[in-house]
């Protein structure tokens, strides 16, 4: 791990400057935790309980520490480099062989993405113990979801500019290290405090999953991507919604909601301990001046670097590379998959955080509440691999249709389970998770397929900024205590994931062994 941290880290300054950063923040949460021990007699509730001298102590280690470590990956010189790269794209080609550098890269993003998905997952699991403590409606709890969402929107655009600058692996290690200083949630005493550390727990988590699947891009052979992205995308958002319901179900009866947070600390920890492991983006090495290294990470992968030919006179008057998106396919095929994105968002960040607390009104505790969900995640966990199989050996386009289809029969079976008031309800918690989780691995990797390189980028872009905008919606119904009951909310998700399926369906075109340069013709064609 020391000699993948220093190939990211430019010199031996650089690399005691990041460790010492990262010493800095554990210290600053460690100091919390006596406050955090001392409340033991109370249940573990901390609320209204001042804030002592080492928790102030602690709070100015971990920002300090955060920049830090930011400085220790600042790369050197970069700017006198950058300009030579611009026009160069590193991708493996179609027949290069999968080897276990692939399978180690794909196993550690998965990790990596379920201790991401993992911090938004928990907020579901707090809100009601922390309305409880700190005295709050629910609708003032949603305040930490809403945060968070917020934060992540924030996160989106900020970690693609700090991937550019950084690096893709040091960008995942600065947001590890954030990760850490999260932890520190679970010891504030007052709701504010919450609030603002969760916006940072957002923005650290934000651009994970894109930053993932732009390494996977680079690094995968073209015939293996569209699987290795469902994959590693569906595995970390499914066990990090397991993990998260697991530690609830676990810990939480005995240490409360705070335990969510505190987590945050050996989870975060190591993700900075895998990001050792991780390769560096080699158009990013050699942007920095370190070509033997880039020829040696594109070695390891059966990657090849290519210079982009410049556009023609012809090709730029005629619109091709910037002409906005046009055409009834492109439109139809965009507006389905942004319905379908804000569809996620909705259920995600709206109906499957309001659930456990729902569930709890109905006579459930709060052991039986996060048990159920780890149990419905666990049933589920299978369904992963079927839908990269489905989605790389029979059709692109009909499975991301029948994961939109799994979506609208668990709503349904919500629906069943609100009206009848009673059965079994693990079976329609499961199909949702099934069809959700499968919803988030499939379409952004269909939508990077889907559109001609013009528009790829601004259509991904989009259509990932449309998952957390449905969830900011649902957050902002919660603030205002505006939330119906889960039947109406069960019942309005409906409408648009319906609509999505058949834009989708009617719009969508086929991109399974297609070479993608026949969408760049298409959309050619479209924008004339």
């Amino acid at each position: 791990m020391t000699s993948g941290l220093r190939s990211t880290l430019s010199d031996r300054q650089a690399l005691w400057a990041f460790v010492l950063g990262c010493v800095a923040v554990t210290a600053g949460v460690l100091l919390h935790l006596p406050m955090f021990l001392m409340s033991r007699s109370m249940g573990y509730h901390m609320a209204g309980m001042p804030m002592d001298t080492p928790m102030l102590i602690g709070m100015f280690l971990i920002v300090a520490g955060v920049f830090v470590a930011a400085y220790g990956l600042l790369p050197r010189n970069f700017v006198a480099h950058r300009g030579a790269v611009a026009d160069i794209t590193i991708s493996a080609p179609e027949d290069a062989v999968l080897g276990a550098p692939h399978w180690k890269l794909m196993t550690v993003l998965v990790i990596a993405l379920v201790v991401d998905v993992m911090k938004p997952a928990a907020l579901g699991f707090v809100v009601p113990g922390m309305a409880v403590e700190y005295r709050v409606s629910r609708e003032t709890a949603s305040l930490i979801a809403f945060s968070a969402l917020v934060g992540t929107v924030v996160g989106s655009v900020l970690w693609g500019i700090v991937a550019d600058i950084y690096g893709r692996r040091a960008s995942i290690l600065l947001s590890a290290v954030m990760f850490v200083g999260t932890s520190i949630c679970g010891a504030m005493p007052s709701l504010a405090w919450n609030v603002g550390m969760c916006f940072m727990m957002g923005a650290a988590a934000g651009g994970m999953l894109p930053v993932a699947y732009a390494l996977l891009a680079e690094m995968m052979p073209s015939r293996h991507r569209g699987w290795s992205l469902v994959l590693v995308g569906g595995l970390g958002a499914l066990g990090g919604y397991l993990a998260a319901s697991g530690v609830s179900a676990l810990l939480q009866p005995i240490f409360g909601w705070r335990i969510l947070w505190l987590v945050n600390l050996p989870t975060g920890l190591l993700l900075v301990m895998l990001g050792g492991y991780i390769p560096e983006s080699a158009k990013f090495l050699i942007s920095r001046g370190r070509e033997h290294e880039a020829e040696a990470v594109m070695r390891r992968f059966g990657a090849v670097a290519r210079r982009i030919v410049e556009e023609t006179p012809r090709a730029a008057a005629r619109g091709i590379a910037h002409s906005p998106l046009t055409g009834r396919h492109l439109i139809g095929k965009l507006a389905g998959l942004s319905i379908g994105g804000l569809s996620w968002g909705f259920i995600s960040f709206g109906l499957l955080l309001w659930l456990p607390a729902d569930l709890i009104e109905k006579g459930y505790s709060v052991g039986a509440s996060s048990r159920l969900l780890a149990e419905s995640a666990l049933i589920s966990f299978p369904t992963v691999f079927l839908a990269a199989l489905i989605y790389s050996r029979w059709s692109t386009k009909w499975s991301l249709v029948a994961t939109l289809g799994v979506t609208i029969a668990g709503l349904l079976g919500v629906m069943w389970l609100e009206l009848s008031g009673g059965g079994g309800p693990v079976l329609p918690v499961a199909l949702l998770i099934v069809g959700s989780n499968g919803l988030l691995a499939v379409i952004l990797p269909y939508t990077a397929e889907s559109f001609p390189l013009r528009v790829r980028g601004r259509a991904t872009g989009w259509v990932a900024a449309c998952t957390k905008t449905g969830g900011l919606i649902a957050q902002g119904l919660a603030i205002t205590a505006l939330v119906p009951t889960m039947t109406v909310v069960a019942g309005l998700i409906i409408v648009p994931t319906m609509a999505a399926l058949v834009l989708v369906a009617w719009f969508g075109r086929e991109t399974l062994g297609r070479d993608l340069r026949e969408l760049d013709d298409e959309g050619q064609h479209a924008a004339a």
